[in-house]
């Protein structure tokens, strides 16, 4: 069978197929000239070489699947190629605020030199950046144009709402742009972000360019029935320059506000002992080793430790999820400074992401995408059962869901962070034992292991999914 991308369908010029585990493109009508230019100047190979590409090969018409009989349907397909398959699909609402800075800083590497060879950009979606690790990949062929002098950059007021203003409400105000980027797929207006900055900020030239005019000018053309004028010609040096001085701007970009969050700090205040600490970190990489799964889910994981050691243990690429948005900073770098195959995703386990979108299928949530082959578990079921009052065999079975096996850690109710998180409220758990968390992950698993692994009574529990 061969299906087009449910979230493939804005832009007539052609459309994502998936076919037998590949991932095709058409390239359609008037967008095959564009296509031709940019090939034909050999900058698809360069932008590849440079790994800001994904990598592509124009099919020749021999390999074509058979459009007769196949759901290809696109009118006047001129040019059908294949993309590597990207191994987790994200989306910027999950993305670190490292993350949306480097895709952010891609976009604009790649105008910059597309606009030197003559091309330029149609659009500037968020969604058109995938990652590879920590590594920013592009995706859309279809947003290139050839260019002609006086053009203007008709993506801007895009990528000020997908990349720009996500980026300045963490920067300017220390709020994450994640929640509000999911309840508002298209972005963050520049009325929305202008209506939250103080006066102070709003001096700068740079916020007063990109964010506070553009803010008023759409306030005064909001209730007019009249169409807007067009912008007069751009000189190629003038948007060379805009994209140059946003980039200049968004490269010395960092999250503002709180700087030590909850478990920011975990990975050296934890209560393990430094024994305890290598026992478990044993553990964790003879499991890695057992399994060498081709993809790991690491849930609250944190500044990406136990991740980083079960990639040097057996593991071929791992994704993390994490809700504290310090440490999901601290997992970010921590890949990118060491090339990790690794990427850490902001996700609160008890309201993953959804489908949604148009039809809500444009964006496929958490469930749809599952892809792990085994799950990291580490010092997390209690942040649900109890943190969040999820019924312990509704954790387990949905941890165990998720992959074939999986490494998960039971923390009773006397250790510190339990202790802890119960300060401040009645303790109704009366069933979060060890004896039910046991009970309740054999009901849909096999107990393969047991260890335990501090003072406290932590245990590590291995499970392969019945």
């Amino acid at each position: 069978m061969i299906a087009r991308d449910p979230a493939s369908f804005r832009d007539p010029s052609g459309h994502i197929y998936h076919h037998d585990g590949r991932v095709l493109r058409t390239v359609c009508g008037a967008a095959a000239v564009h296509y031709e230019h940019v090939r034909d100047a050999g900058l698809l190979q360069r932008w590849m070489d440079r790994h800001w590409l994904a990598d592509t090969r124009e099919l020749p018409r021999a390999e074509w699947p058979d459009v007769e009989t196949t759901a290809l349907t696109d009118r006047d397909v001129r040019y059908l190629v294949e993309h590597a398959p990207i191994k987790y699909i994200s989306h910027p609402y999950e993305w670190a605020f490292g993350a949306l800075k480097a895709a952010a800083l891609l976009h604009l590497d790649l105008q910059l030199d597309a606009l030197a060879h003559d091309v330029h950009f149609s659009d500037a979606s968020a969604y058109n950046v995938q990652f590879d690790g920590p590594r920013a990949v592009f995706i859309d062929l279809l947003s290139f144009r050839r260019y002609r002098e006086g053009d203007y950059w008709v993506g801007h007021r895009q990528f000020t709402e997908q990349f720009l203003n996500p980026l300045l409400l963490r920067a300017l105000l220390g709020v994450p742009h994640n929640a509000w980027f999911r309840g508002s797929l298209e972005g963050i207006p520049a009325t929305e972000l202008n209506a939250l900055l103080p006066a102070l900020r709003k001096i700068s030239v740079n916020v007063l360019s990109h964010v506070t005019l553009p803010a008023r000018a759409a306030l005064r053309s909001a209730g007019s029935r009249q169409a807007p004028r067009q912008p007069r010609p751009l000189p190629r040096r003038s948007y060379a320059g805009m994209l140059s001085q946003l980039r200049t701007w968004i490269a010395k970009l960092a999250p503002s506000g709180q700087a030590q969050t909850t478990w920011s700090d975990y990975h050296v205040t934890h209560t393990y002992s430094s024994v305890e600490h290598e026992h478990k970190r044993r553990i964790v990489a003879e499991f890695a080793a057992r399994t060498r799964p081709a993809m790991l889910w690491d849930l609250g994981c944190n500044t990406g430790e136990y991740s980083e050691l079960a990639l040097s243990s057996g593991a071929a690429d791992a994704i993390g999820f994490e809700a504290d948005h310090g440490a999901l900073d601290q997992a970010f770098a921590r890949a990118a400074a060491k090339q990790l195959r690794f990427l850490p995703l902001f996700m609160d386990a008890a309201n993953p992401s959804p489908d949604q979108g148009w039809a809500q299928h444009e964006r496929r949530g958490l469930n749809a995408r599952r892809t792990a082959d085994a799950v990291l578990a580490l010092a997390f079921t209690h942040h649900l059962a109890i943190g969040r009052n999820v019924p312990l065999d509704d954790v387990l079975a949905w941890l165990v869901s998720l992959a074939p096996t999986g490494l998960v850690e039971f923390v009773p109710k006397d250790d510190p962070i339990v202790c802890f998180m119960l300060s401040s409220r009645e303790d109704i758990f009366h069933d979060y034992s060890e004896e039910n968390f046991s009970a309740a992950l054999r009901r849909c698993a096999r107990i393969d292991a047991v260890d335990t692994i501090s003072a406290s009574g932590r245990r590590l529990f291995s499970y392969v999914r019945t």
